[in-house]
């Protein structure tokens, strides 16, 4: 769709398709809440309209999105999508996902901000190292495109507020893609703490843990002709992926595994612990609003326990732990505990503990289990979860029907600058061997 299409969308024409279809944890729009004003009128697609979308970056997960829209444009989830540009600077992931969608020449790019000034574009779709989401999706924002950026959401704390401000200033919606998001039983848990079933909320915990025998992140594949200086399929241009950080000379290691190096990535931090971040922040019913809802104060153990040698170069292999945790406190007087592993799959039990029960996940609902001295007071059982799971393609399809409806994605930006906030205090606590302290209303950090 056209800037020149949309503009042309008229009130008439919205309420003839006022009647749509929303994803869990969004709300029909109604007549009451329909937007009045030409701005906010401008930003509604109509259920007739296909969205056109842009990706940047197309490694494994980029493709991963890639296949899942055109797949569910027509049929399964019907999402009326149409995938019309791609950019990588990797020119043979370029090429691969050009002759899947059928593209021509002049849909392909080499640089994001090439990408961005297509006035067609109605989102983007950001899949690069996590040291690239933040400027490809603040160039987006301010191009007029909504933004999906694949977890984490940015590199740094200062990063992060930037994206949060741009998305509030141009009204853009952003989501982030960590799917647990749109599982329905987050959300239901959430309904349960704050109705004050569990009393007072005291603490949540989870984990995220793997294990693989050649190292974590070491089975993505490393194309031998690739580099900065080949030609044809295999040219790199590292010197833009590095963002000048990290070494000069060119490293297959760190540009194919990229998530084993601070200057790309932040390892467990980024990878894994947005999965249980943002469903427990939802799950706890967490605060979305000005200052509330930020940490205060964040810790950090672990280290590099076991992958501490590349048995292929005998070099060492990572510079982010193996091992490590996160202790969050926030100003409501309850704490958040998360363990990430990727050697040792023994995780902790995700749960959420009030000083009068303590809930549960699993199987087909969310349980409360009172504790022992309330059991006279408080009602325990299973609360039914009666939606969808963790799913990617579930997800893709909550951001495409918020931009639909103009309605609230389920991992958007206010939930996802409060987690990011914990993922980047936790890496600085990590790496400094400090507890850190933040003030939102500063937006300042110490340890």
């Amino acid at each position: 769709m056209s800037e020149n299409q949309d503009n042309q969308t008229s009130r008439r024409e919205f309420l003839r398709n006022a009647a749509v279809t929303v994803s869990a944890g969004v709300a029909a729009t109604t007549l009451s809440s329909m937007p009045t004003t030409a701005h906010a009128m401008a930003r509604i697609r109509g259920a007739n309209d296909r969205l056109l979308i842009g990706h940047v970056g197309l490694g494994g997960q980029g493709m991963t999105h890639v296949r899942l829209l055109r797949d569910n444009a027509n049929e399964g989830l019907k999402n009326n999508t149409e995938s019309i540009a791609v950019c990588d600077l990797y020119v043979r992931r370029k090429k691969g996902a050009q002759n899947f969608l059928g593209l021509k020449d002049n849909q392909t790019y080499d640089d994001y901000r090439k990408l961005v000034e297509n006035k067609d574009l109605d989102a983007v779709w950001v899949t690069t190292s996590d040291n690239w989401h933040a400027p490809v999706a603040l160039a987006a924002m301010e191009a007029g495109k909504h933004v999906y950026i694949e977890k984490p959401m940015c590199k740094t704390l200062e990063e992060a507020f930037a994206l949060h401000d741009t998305a509030k200033r141009t009204g853009k919606i952003v989501q982030v893609g960590s799917q647990g998001c749109s599982d329905e039983k987050w959300h239901v848990a959430g309904r349960v703490v704050k109705s004050g079933r569990i009393g007072k909320l005291v603490m949540a915990q989870g984990s995220y843990c793997r294990n693989s025998k050649g190292g974590e992140w070491n089975y993505y594949t490393i194309d031998k002709d690739a580099g900065p200086t080949s030609t044809g399929d295999g040219y790199v241009n590292w010197e833009m992926f590095r963002r000048g950080q990290g070494p000069k000379e060119w490293d297959p290691d760190r540009f194919f595994r990229w998530r084993k190096y601070w200057a790309y990535g932040t390892g467990i931090m980024g990878d894994l612990f947005p999965h249980r971040l943002h469903p427990l922040m939802i799950a706890m019913a967490q605060p979305q609003d000005g200052y509330d809802g930020f940490p205060i104060r964040v810790a950090s153990l672990g280290g590099i326990y076991v992958q501490k040698i590349n048995p292929e170069t005998g070099k060492p292999d990572r510079e982010v732990p193996d091992f490590t945790n996160i202790i969050v406190d926030f100003p409501n007087d309850c704490s958040l505990m998360l363990l990430g592993t990727v050697i040792n799959e023994q995780g902790w039990q995700d749960m959420i503990r009030g000083n009068k029960a303590t809930l549960y996940f699993g199987g087909s609902g969310v349980e409360i289990k009172p504790e022992r001295v309330w059991s006279d007071e408080v009602e325990g059982g299973t609360e039914p979860v009666n939606g969808p799971g963790e799913d990617i393609a579930v997800h893709e399809r909550n951001f495409i029907d918020s931009i639909r409806n103009n309605t609230v994605p389920n991992c958007n930006i206010d939930l996802a600058v409060r987690v990011q906030t914990m993922i980047s205090l936790g890496e600085m606590a990590y790496r400094q061997g400090k507890t850190m302290h933040f003030d939102p209303k500063t937006r300042k950090a110490w340890g």
